[in-house]
């Protein structure tokens, strides 16, 4: 039985990187030897175990067949006789195909060291065309590693597109996408992945509605500027569909399975992004100011509003940037209503939401007229 620190953790200590989390792969083993030593087995599908000290993972060094199409479409052999280079050479990229002993040697069968100082991402080998999901997870190490000046090499480029010309995309459930979508928003330079993406085919298929040069560059532009303001998620997915029309933009999220919140914001700043519009600031009547303030529920979800504005204000064009404050000085003045003091004045019931909502609509007309 023989332990290998393996993947992101080598990758990352060669890269002089923080490493955050370990895996190893466990090669001459059993899950009966596994379970024996006090291991607990948490993987269905092939045998992963958690340590029984610090809980970090530990899998059988296995194989992978292609026998069919989509996630499932794996047959996985995991035995004591399969030895650790054939357990890396299932991986997707060399950078993440090396592994060291426990006496701190590397192993590198495939010169995962090498692309490492070359900045290249390369594929392993033709088996990576077997898991369409690679073309995502290539394109978001793209993203991560990019301003170190890394690069996808022209071949993973090829293939990749052939990957994308053949329709291996369509196996992919939308919750596999968003996943890699979600984590692409995080990473260190985000519009790099949609900048892959693009180049090899496979937008146009997960997200035609950003298939047009126009509508991407605006989308990348304000999920760069959420980037730089270390938005939430929700905020840097509205950013980058901020261009596309509201109806598409939100039927794409709910296509992608993405969470509420996500599709709340899309629905927000598109909404917003159409009615604000490049027109005059004085285009923006008090009770289309009001009636925005209205969708967005801002008395509720005050919160919210903050983060709307936010990501509007990183979305708008220079057309849109005084109706955009007009709208901001709108919401201030309108919030200030204190529902109590109306309620002392008598009002109740029906009587108490119309002097609510006409008082917000004065103070909105008095505020943007001054």
């Amino acid at each position: 039985m023989q332990t290998y620190l393996v993947g992101g953790a080598v990758r990352d200590k060669l890269l002089g990187l923080e490493v955050k989390d370990r895996d190893w792969v466990v090669v001459g083993s059993t899950p009966d030897e596994m379970r024996a030593k006090g291991f607990k087995q948490v993987g269905a599908d092939f045998p992963v175990f958690l340590h029984p000290k610090t809980g970090e993972e530990y899998a059988l060094a296995r194989t992978e067949r292609k026998q069919g199409r989509g996630y499932h479409g794996f047959t996985v052999y995991s035995a004591p006789d399969v030895t650790l280079e054939q357990d890396l050479k299932r991986r997707d990229l060399t950078i993440n195909a090396m592994a060291e002993t426990e006496d701190g040697e590397l192993v590198d069968p495939f010169h995962g060291h090498g692309d490492l100082e070359q900045k290249k991402l390369r594929h392993v080998s033709e088996a990576f065309a077997e898991d369409p999901l690679r073309i995502l997870r290539t394109a978001r190490f793209a993203a991560r590693l990019q301003p170190m000046g890394f690069t996808v090499c022209h071949e993973t480029r090829a293939l990749m597109q052939e990957m994308v010309r053949k329709g291996e995309l369509g196996d992919l459930v939308p919750e596999r996408v968003w996943q890699e979508v979600q984590r692409a928003l995080h990473e260190k330079a985000p519009g790099v992945f949609f900048d892959v993406l693009k180049d090899v085919g496979a937008l146009e298929v997960l997200i035609p509605e950003l298939a047009s040069p126009g509508i991407l560059q605006h989308g990348l532009q304000a999920l760069h500027c959420v980037h730089r303001k270390n938005g939430n998620t929700s905020q840097r997915f509205a950013a980058l569909l901020c261009a596309v029309p509201e109806p598409a933009a939100v039927a794409r999220a709910k296509a992608m399975k993405s969470p509420n919140d996500c599709k709340d914001m899309v629905h927000l700043v598109c909404l917003y992004m159409e009615h604000l519009g490049d027109q005059s600031p004085l285009v923006l009547a008090p009770e289309q100011a009001l009636a925005l303030l209205e969708k967005a529920d801002l008395w509720r979800r005050p919160e919210r509003f903050i983060e709307l504005q936010e990501t509007l204000a990183c979305a708008v064009s220079p057309g849109q940037s005084d109706s955009l404050d007009r709208l901001n000085l709108a919401a201030r003045h309108a919030s200030a209503v204190n529902p109590q003091d109306l309620i002392k004045q008598g009002h109740k019931g029906k009587a108490l939401g119309d002097a609510i909502r006409n008082e917000r609509l004065a103070r909105i007309k008095q505020a943007l007229t001054n």
